[in-house]
Parts: structure tokens; C-alpha cells; sequence
């Protein structure tokens, strides 16, 4: 069992280095073992102001872009059905198997980038590119596991996690 990054770059506006994604799967990693979560698969997109502009309009009835979204897969809300599947022995065997191959892991969710909008978040706050990359992904991670920040309580706790697994990254402002 693993933490695995995934990932997707659909914009075509930054040219990003194999390397910063190397860098993505770093922080991964230390949120993962700062927060206890040992397995699981998350789905990164980067994607233009336009596409995330209609996610954000779609699922969140905001009509404007944004610079992150999640969305988890852990997550069940109040109206929702939990799916149980039915298996037989033989099933579990190859599940348990392919599972301890590496070759499934259970997805914790889907985390979606603005390119844009870090580009421009980074000028404005005055660090680089990499950095407000990793922040926005590893914002997006914690929403994943649970965190948010609806309240001022719940943003100083989320942002302290942030602040610490960028600091253990090696990743200051």
C-alpha cells in the first residue's frame, strides 16, 4: 500500500518540469505521514482559469475561477448511499492481491489547479511558482482528508498543517 500521485497537466499556458511533479509527490508524501494517511490515490489536473471557472460555476455555484478545488471520494454526505458490493472469496483474493501489487490503490479524491491563477497568486505574494504550486496542492490534500476552513478556529488549525508540511518541504516564502 502506497500514496500515490496522479496527475494531469490539460493547460498549455506554463511548460511544467517533470520535476516540480516530483516535488508534488514530496509533499504528498510528508502530508501523508504528518497526517497518519499511508494509502490512498489523488488525482491532480492542472487546468486553465477557463476550465476551472466552469468547474467552480458547475459544483460549487460560483461564477468566477478560483486557484484550487477538491473534491473527495472519501467524503459521504447526509443524502448519500453508501455502495457495498458484493463479493465472493475468489473476488477478495484477487482484489487483495493486485492491491498488494500496487496496482490499485483507493482514491482519495480529485485535486484541480488553476496554472494561471498560481502564476499570478505567486507574483503577488512575492514567492515562486513551486512554491504557491505546493501550497495550493497541499491545500487541496488536506480538503481531501477532512480539513476546512469555514470558520476561524478550523482556517488556523488547516493553515498550521499547511505551513508545516511546506516548512518540513523545504518550501518558505
Amino acid at each position: 500500500m502506497a500514496l500515490i500521485l496522479e496527475w494531469n497537466n490539460e493547460q498549455n499556458q506554463v511548460d511544467i518540469p517533470e520535476s516540480l511533479f516530483e516535488r508534488l509527490n514530496q509533499l504528498l508524501q510528508i502530508a501523508g505521514e504528518l497526517e497518519r494517511v499511508t494509502d490512498g490515490e489523488v488525482a491532480l489536473t492542472l487546468v486553465d482559469d477557463a476550465e476551472i471557472h466552469g468547474l467552480n460555476k458547475q459544483y460549487r455555484g460560483i461564477d468566477r475561477p478560483t486557484d484550487v478545488l477538491s473534491f473527495a471520494m472519501q467524503e459521504m454526505g447526509d443524502d448519500e448511499l453508501e455502495i457495498v458490493y458484493e463479493t465472493d472469496e475468489s473476488d477478495e483474493a484477487a482484489e487483495d492481491a493486485s492491491e498488494s501489487d500496487g496496482q490499485f490503490e483507493e482514491p482519495l479524491g480529485d485535486i484541480i489547479i488553476s496554472v494561471e491563477r498560481a502564476v499570478q497568486q505567486a507574483e503577488e505574494y512575492g514567492h515562486s511558482f513551486e512554491r504557491e504550486l505546493g501550497f495550493l496542492f497541499v491545500h487541496g490534500f488536506l480538503h481531501l482528508i477532512g480539513y476546512d476552513h469555514q470558520d476561524e478556529a478550523e482556517e488556523k488549525k488547516m493553515f498550521g498543517k499547511q505551513d508545516e508540511i511546506l516548512e518540513k518541504a523545504g518550501l518558505l516564502r
